[in-house]
């Protein structure tokens, strides 16, 4: 086989380990934005039924003064 095709194979495979790297780069990238969103999502839940049981309990105290009247 000719020189340029063992050049052509070389430059071919260091395309593909440069695509690879570039690609293991995205892919922990994209590993820590969703670990960083699922820290949001489980805050957000948190403050959701936080919020849902501050306004549960301010119904139940509307419900009492309606009653007392």
């Amino acid at each position: 086989m000719s020189e340029n095709y063992f050049d052509v194979l070389e430059s071919r495979l260091i395309q593909l380990m440069e695509h690879c790297e570039a690609l293991e780069r995205e892919n922990a990238q994209l590993k820590a934005n969703e670990a960083a969103l699922r820290e949001e999502r489980s805050r957000l839940l948190q403050i959701n039924d936080q919020t849902r049981q501050k306004v549960e309990a301010m119904i139940q105290r509307l419900k009492s003064l309606e009653q007392n009247r």
